[in-house]
Formats: structure tokens, sequence, C-alpha cells
């Protein structure tokens, strides 16, 4: 039969390879009989064999959704099937997991390609005909039950079946032929009858079906021998190596609640042991620390096993994470806190450091990342998700990428573009002609296997990647890992380009808004176990009967980075897995607030006088409110010791505040450093830096104007925000409460005021004048019920700059406030941490927030934004009542000089009120001095010798030489990484007034402390 290309690629798959499907499997049998178990919650195995199980018809229904469904099966294979390959077909809409003799032994879903068990790859006459297994089945699918779309909010009655159970024997002989033959059609699809390679591929494909009757197996050898004759026709020397890894991407929590996640990382790891144990060449990585937590927990005997495959370099540990948390929002110290507990525990676990950084899945990456890998062990990083970008393609897919203190990481995209892909023909190619460093890199990376929503690999995908490991026309394959990738590649990298700074997605950017209330906990639950580490360090230093809760701190930290996980602290999570989020964040509070209080009783025991213990490495004066009085609190002035304690003892400003109406309904505020007018709508007609004479507000524009957009992005609901919604911009302008003093001066003054969005939400805000205060607060509540809307608030200021700057973690960068090309446009909305600032020679304007992550700052208007209301994929997603609070800060000089960083810190880190004996008086562990270095946090060392560890970093992107005083006995210091491994070679200078330290702009160092 000749064929031209178009009919071979419809004809055989349409007939050949239908006709080769239908006897994939030959005799078929059925079940002895299915009885089934309902249960609402996950419960173990050893629970569920117990129950009482009723009959189960096939079709018939169960569930409703995240329900579990157990069931009991009973078998008993003939006897003439001795010899064969038996396997149990199952095919059910929920992801399920077979159980036998007590133990998991494959998991079965049918998006995932896994819908039979092996019960015997050949039956012998010493295995069991009879045999009973237990399926759990779980009423989902690999990505949750969206209604309608994948990321749409679950159906939560959608009900479940399984629509085939049965005995089968399975042909393995067409199984093989199928894959030589879909693999040449695929290298014909890829490469064209047009290339020599191609056409032969074609011929051949064409001379299999003329060869080959799918219903007489006598025909299949001939076939074989075509095909084998042509996928061992070797490539020469100079052809790409691709460098296969098995892999599994779990989101750790994104359309399911992190209860099911521990399932799938069962259901998918089970089956990789069981590939691994068939093919021992096969090689898996997999990341995130929690959920080998997870598997260690709940399943004893799998995670065993993957200890031994460990040993044996098959199953490979990779990340040095606790989870694959988002690459832009956490804090610095979280940052480091995840490669802390995460190496700890494959170091603990494993007997292994990774030397790779994982993170194929975020929504950017930021430019501290390469010093904080290094300070980590680790030197490479892979990735993939800049392939994603909206408008411009990212240039390079191996590089060095320099952080902002000149850190440098090589760096991989696999060119396929994909961490899940199938080992086909399409993947190979694809990692050939989408490399754009083809002339310096001639290797790259496959990651194969279904992810996202687990799965893993499969035998099928083994199988393709074997047939074409070195054919000629294709890219050499060859089953690889991270260590033997990374090292070709820095052993090649004397050509490699360098990209300095952060590595920005241009999509995605709606994650720096959605849920506020979970990056509102966030931010709050970071400085409260800064603080109860700060405290507790202190107490333990203090008080010889204090001891240091390692044991309950490391629990709270582990929950806060398992809810910096991807999908979880960005908002693009499902409502059930905000909810698990929300009550973590209770339980930080709760817990927290336990410890810090036992700290500050072993800091000040008996203490009966009202005392503030401020945690930041600097002193402060700030007016806080001393009664619980909310209708008429009691202010005071204090003064706060750098990382200390004081007695409250109120102090009357030098320049009281001064709230006086004027015309108009207007409100002047006023306390020697900033004059406000305020506008009966809120807003600010006025903001005057009084020692600079100047005025911060644009010509005829209003400060503090709340702005409400259409927010509705193509596809990503919770995700993203398109360039377009900029067009819908409306002002917020009806009244339900014009301005009014609640506070008319003195040591504070304010002014409040309520606006209506819609008939479904308000803003009520109050303005915050305090005496000695540089910048004016507002402290904002928002009764929100939009949908596809977006808020934001602005500052048109009087500042003309090409940059606006913005805090990331240890630090700060620059983006451009202009549009001049597309990769400057395609930061309409960019993220930045406690502060950002617009400035000008000897002028600026910085804006400060608590809980927000969200700017955008083009030419001279500084826009904050604040909530946004998507409906997928959780249809309530920030709706109802909020509260947060931001700042505006106008200033001479430069930023760094004006102390806005210092500034951002005290609006986050409050001084934390405490009791303190009458005679006390104030005392200062810590101070550093330039201002320029940040003591960012005070801790025990985690293996509890007993030793004080301190993290400073250089904050202004400057060379300095800093000294750290402290009132504390110190016997040694020594640098060490963040893994807290000592340098014996590198101890710490110690002189009379310190602990000297030599910085570089951005460095971040942490030292150990004997006293």
């Amino acid at each position: 039969m000749a064929l031209m290309a178009a009919s071979l690629i419809v004809y055989p798959v349409s007939f050949f390879g239908q006709a080769c499907l239908s006897r994939l499997y030959g005799e078929s049998c059925l079940l002895e009989s299915i009885s089934f178990f309902l249960s609402r919650t996950r419960i173990s195995y050893a629970e569920a064999s117990k129950q009482n199980f009723a009959p189960y018809k096939v079709g018939d229904t169960f569930g409703p959704t995240w329900w579990t469904c157990w069931f009991k099966v009973s078998l008993t294979i003939p006897e003439s099937w001795r010899g064969k390959e038996v396997h149990l077909l199952w095919e059910s809409d929920g992801e399920g997991m077979v159980w036998r003799d007590g133990q998991p032994v494959q998991g079965l879903t049918k998006e995932g390609e896994k819908t039979s068990y092996i019960l015997s790859d050949c039956l012998k006459d010493e295995e069991p005909h009879r045999v009973t297994l237990y399926v759990e089945v779980a009423c989902n699918g690999l990505f949750g039950a969206g209604q309608g779309s994948m990321i749409a909010a679950p159906d939560p009655n959608k009900m479940f079946s399984v629509q085939k159970a049965e005995l089968v024997t399975f042909n393995r002989d067409v199984q093989k032929l199928l894959t030589e033959f879909e693999m040449l059609v695929d290298i014909v699809k890829e490469l064209g009858d047009g290339e020599q390679r191609g056409y032969q591929a074609l011929f051949i494909a064409n001379e299999m079906v003329n060869l080959c009757d799918p219903f007489d197996p006598s025909s299949f050898s001939k076939a074989h021998s075509l095909a084998h004759k042509f996928f061992h026709q070797r490539n020469g020397e100079s052809q790409h190596t691709v460098h296969a890894m098995g892999h599994c991407h779990i989101d750790s929590a994104w359309l399911w609640p992190y209860e099911e996640t521990i399932r799938k990382c069962g259901r998918s790891w089970v089956t990789v042991v069981g590939l691994m144990e068939k093919n021992p060449e096969f090689v898996f990585t997999c990341s995130q620390a929690q959920q080998f937590q997870w598997v260690k927990s709940w399943y004893p005997g799998l995670f065993s096993k993957i200890q031994d495959y460990v040993k044996k370099g098959q199953f490979i540990p990779v990340g040095g994470t606790w989870v694959e948390m988002d690459g832009n929002l956490p804090s610095g110290e979280s940052m480091v806190r995840q490669f802390l507990e995460g190496q700890r525990f494959f170091n603990q676990e494993f007997g292994m450091y990774c030397k790779e950084f994982w993170l194929p899945d975020t929504f950017g990456y930021s430019a501290q990342l390469p010093q904080i890998m290094q300070r980590c062990g680790i030197s490479n990083f892979l990735t993939q998700k800049l392939s994603w970008n909206l408008v411009n393609t990212f240039p390079h897919n191996t590089f060095f990428w320099e952080g902002l203190d000149g850190s440098k990481v090589l760096t991989h995209f696999p060119p396929g573009n994909s961490y899940e892909m199938k080992g086909k023909t399409e993947d190979l190619v694809k990692s050939v002609k989408n490399n754009k460093d083809k002339g310096r890199a001639n290797h790259s990376a496959a990651l194969f296997g279904f992810g996202d929503g687990g799965g893993g690999p499969t035998q099928l995908m083994l199988d393709r990647l074997s047939l074409v490991q070195d054919t000629d026309g294709l890219p050499k394959v060859q089953m690889s890992s991270p260590a033997k990738l990374f090292s070709q590649l820095q052993a090649d990298s004397g050509l490699l380009c360098t990209w300095t700074g952060e590595l920005f997605l241009e999509l995605h950017n709606g994650t720096y808004t959605t849920q506020a209330q979970i990056k509102r906990e966030n931010r709050q639950c970071e400085a409260l176990l800064h603080d109860v580490e700060a405290a507790c360090s202190l107490a333990l230093c203090r008080s010889e009967k204090f001891l240091y809760p390692a044991e309950k701190l490391q629990h709270l930290w582990r929950l806060l980075l398992l809810n910096q996980f991807h999908d979880v602290i960005p908002g693009s999570c499902i409502g059930m897995v905000v909810e698990d989020a929300l009550n973590y964040y209770k339980d930080i509070r709760k817990d927290g607030g336990v410890l810090l209080r036992e700290a500050f009783k072993a800091l000040e025991p008996n203490g009966s006088s009202l005392a503030v213990f401020n945690s930041l490495p600097w002193e402060r004066w700030e007016v806080i409110q001393i009664t619980d009085d909310t209708d008429k609190p009691e202010l005071a002035l204090v003064r706060a010791p750098s990382v200390g304690l004081a007695p409250v003892k109120g102090t009357q400003p030098v320049t009281p505040v001064s709230v006086t109406p004027q015309a108009h309904g207007k409100v002047l505020m006023e306390n020697g450093i900033l004059q406000a007018v305020v506008s009966k709508d809120g807003t600010l007609a006025s903001l005057y830096l009084i020692s600079a004479n100047r005025e911060t507000i644009s010509d005829g524009c209003f400060g503090n104007q709340f702005v409400i957009f259409s927010d509705v992005p193509l596809y990503w609901d919770a995700w993203d925000v398109m360039d377009y919604h900029l067009q819908t911009r409306k002002p917020v302008l009806e009244v339900v409460q014009p301005v009014q003093v609640v506070s008319s001066g003195g040591v504070r003054g304010s002014v409040s005021f309520t606006l209506r969005i819609s008939d479904k939400s308000t803003i009520t805000q109050e303005i915050i004048m305090d005496a000695m205060c540089p910048y004016i607060k507002f402290n904002t509540k928002v009764q929100w019920g939009e949908s596809h809307k977006f808020l934001k608030v602005e500052f048109p200021v009087q500042v003309r700059s090409p940059n606006a700057t913005y805090e990331i973690q240890f630090g700060h960068l620059q983006r451009p406030t202009h549009w001049n090309t597309s990769w400057d446009w395609a930061r309409f909305e960019v993220w930045g941490h406690k502060w950002a600032d617009l400035s000008e020679h000897n002028f600026g304007v910085a804006l400060l927030n608590d809980s927000k992550y969200g700017y955008s700052i083009h030419r001279n208007t500084m826009t904050l934004s604040l909530l946004r209301a998507p409906k997928a994929p959780d249809t309530t997603a920030d709706m109802g009542d909020h509260q947060f609070t931001y700042a505006i800060m106008p200033h001479s000089r430069s930023l760094q000089d004006a102390s806005v960083i210092q500034c951002a810190y005290n609006l986050n880190y409050p001084l934390r009120p405490t009791q303190c004996r009458p005679d006390s008086v104030p005392w200062s562990a810590f101070s550093v001095s330039p201002v320029a270095v940040i003591l960012e946090t005070i801790k025990q060392e985690e293996d509890g010798n007993g030793r004080l560890v301190l993290r400073l970093y250089e904050s202004h992107g400057s060379s300095v030489t800093a000294t750290l005083r402290s009132d504390l006995p110190v016997k040694e210091a020594w640098h060490c990484d963040f893994l807290e491994r000592p340098d014996p070679t590198q101890p710490a200078r110690i002189t009379s007034e310190g602990i000297s330290l030599t910085f570089k702009p951005f460095q971040i160092m942490t030292i150990l402390l004997r006293l």
C-alpha cells in the first residue's frame, strides 16, 4: 500500500492504530465481587478495612465532592491465564489508590492515563489466584471538581462513579507495536516528509501498515524489525542531548485542599516506586520537603521505600525548600526559612543537601534569590514559568542569573517549555527548536510526567524515551539527574550570558492583590514570629529558667511556610484552601501570642507597670494606645530603645498635633513636620513638607483618591489583571459621611469619612497624624461586595523621575515609571513589599503599607492596589470586610537618608505592650551603626547548641563597615551560612566597640554568637 504523508497520518491512526488498541487487552472476566463504604473524611487503611461494605454495581454513583469511597474488590484469576500478564482494569472519574496486603501499591487516575493495576507480569504457579484488594477513591479528579472549566469553583454536589472494573489479560507486544508506530507518526508530524528523516519515518510507518496485521500476532516481528532498524540509526556527536528526568509536580494546594494533596503524593509516588522496580534506569525528581513529611506520616512503608531509592540515586529530592513557595511575596526571612527547613529535612531523612533550587511554576522570581540560594548551599536553579510571558519572550534557556548583590547561579529553563512532558517526539523536537542558547549550551532538561495535580510518569512515557534514546534526526535522550545536567552545563558555561536583576513574569500580576486577607495574615504572622523569636532569645539570655520553645516555633514556621505555597499566598486557590490557610494563621496568632507573653514574663518577671517591647534595631518615638477603650482611647508618646524594653512614660511632644476645621468642609492637620489639607471627601488637597518648603500633591490633583476599575481578565481570573483595565478607571466620589474630626490634637490628630463605591461596597477611613511622625497613616475599613472590580488608591505627586524604587526581600530595586518599550509596558502592575518610593534629587515621596503587595507608579502617579474581586477558582474571593493601613511620606534628601526603610518597618512591626516592674529602667540588647545595616533576625541556633543566630543585611545599596553592639556577654562570634553551618576560617572580629562587620551592597550576613 503506497500512501502519501497526509493519508498516512489519517488512515493508520484511524484504522491501524484503532485496530491495535482493540487488541491491547485480550481475554476479560468479571470481578468476583465489589462492595463499597463512603466516608466524609479521609481515614486510614486500617480504619477503612474494618468498616461494613455494601454491594456495589459498576455505574452506580457515589459522592459528593471531597468525600472518599472505599471499595473492597474480590477476584479470582482464571487458571487458563497462567503465564499471561494480568491487569485489574479500573476506570473512575475519581482519583484512586490500590491497597494490597495493607500497603498502597498503585495510583489510579483516568486523567493521568493510569487505569490499570498489574496483578502479575506473568502469572506463575506459586502466585495466588484469589486476591482481595481495596481501592480508595477520592471524590475529585486530577484537577479537583470544577464546574464547567478547570479553574472554576468546585461543584460541591458532583457525584462520581466507576465506569469499568474487570480482570483482563494485557498484550505487551501490542503495546510495543503501538508505541513504535506512534513515535514514527509523530516524527513525520514534527519533521515533515520534506526532511530526510521525516520521509524515512513516513516510509517505515507505511511499511509497518503493509506488513502487520493487528489481529495476527505472528506478523508483529516483521514490523518490530522495521521499527528497530529505524530507531537504532545513530546520531552524530554534535547532536543536542536531552536529559530526561521523571517529574510529578504536585501543587501542595490549589483546586483541592491540603488534605487531598497528601493522598495525591501517596498515589503518585507509590506508582513511581513501582516503575523503579521494573525500570532500574528510571530517575525521578521530587521537590517540597513538606510533601515528604506528609508521606512519612501517612505512608511510612512507602517512605521507607523512597529512602531506599534515594540511596540508589533513582528517587532524587530536589529544590531544598519546605514547599515550592511564591517567588515574590514571602519576606526575605521567610525565604531563608524555606531553605533552612527544607535542607535540614532532606539532610536528616536522606543524608543529603540539595544543590539545585527547583521552582518551575511560580509567578516571578525575586532578585535576592540568587544570594539566598548560594548561602543555602545551592548553586543551580531550574524553572520554566517565564515561558508564559504575555508580552516579551525571555531571551535565554541556559544562563547565569545575577542577583541584587552580584551573586550568580547557573540557571536553566527547559526549552520544551513544560514541566510535564510526556516523552513524545514533539517534546524532544521542541527542546532543540526552542533552545535560545543553541551555540552556547548543547544540553537541556526534559521533565516528563503528569503534573500540577500529580500523577507523574507512566510506563508508556519510559517506553517512548527508551525507543528514541539515540535516533538519527532527534536529539539524544539519556535518563539523567539534575546533578548530571548542571555538571554538563557548568562544564560548557564559558560562553553563557548573564541576566541581572529580577526575573519578572509578565503575567499573573493580579496575584499581588487577590485574597487580601491571606496577604494581611502572612505579613502580620511574619512580624509576629520575628518578634517571638527575638523575645524568646533574649529571655533565654536573661533568665536561667526560661526554655526556648524550639519545637513550637518550628511548627509555627512550617505552617507559615506551607501557606506561602505558590497557589496559596497568591490567592489562586479554591475557597476550601483559603479557609485552611486562615485557620493556620489563626493557630500562628494564638500560639505565637502565648509564646510572646511567656517570653515577656521571663524578661520582666512580676511586672505590674505598662511597658513596650521594641524588636527593631533602632530607637523609636511613637504614639501608642495604652487603654482598651475603643471609644475614648488613652494615648501616649513613648520612647522605645533598640531591641529592648522600656516602661511607658508619656512624653509631651515639642510640637503637638493640631487639627483645625476650614472652609468648605476641609480640615487642616499639622505636626511640625507635615501640613495636610483634607477635603471633605477624604482626599488630600495638599500635603506640605515643612522643612523642605515643598508641596507633595500635584497641582490641580488630589491625593488619597480611591479609584475603581473593571477587572475581567482573559482567562486566569484570580491570577491576572490585564493592561486594558486601566482604560476603565472611575474615581470613587460618592460621600456618605464627609470628613469629621475624631481627635483634635496633642499626641495625635485624626479625621474620618465614609465613601460609597456601590450598593455593595463602602470605604471608611481614619486619617491619622501623630506627633514626631514623618508620615500620615490611613487606617482603612472596606465592606467589599463587588464582582470583577479592582480597587486602588492614587497619589499624584510633584516628583519627576524615570524610575521608582520598590522594597523587595533584604533590599530594594528600581523599575521604570515610563512605558518606552514593551519590557517597560509589561510592568504596568508590579510587586513590592512594605514601601515604594518616587524620588528626584533631594525630594521624594514614599508610599508605605502594612499588608499590600501590588503597586503601579506611572509617570508621577503612585498607586497602591487594594482589593480585587475574581470569581474563579473561588467565587467568594475577597468578599466581606477588610482592614488595612497605608501611609504617605514626603521626604527631603534620598529615601535612605530620610529613613523611609525604617519608617516602613515601624509601620509593620508595632511596639508590643507588656509589663515591667515599677522600678525597671529601659534596656537595649542590640544596636547597629550605621543605619544602613539592619538586624533582621534574632533566634536560637536550630541544632540547640545554645548559640544565638543573628541575620543582618545592608539595606541602602552601599559598601559599609558596621558595628554590632550588645549588652550581652559575647564570647565568640562566627560567620555562618543560612543553614547555620559555621565557617571556622571566618571568625567575626570583636572589638571594644562591638562586633565589626563589613558589607557589600545588599549583602545578607548571618553570624553565630556564643555568650
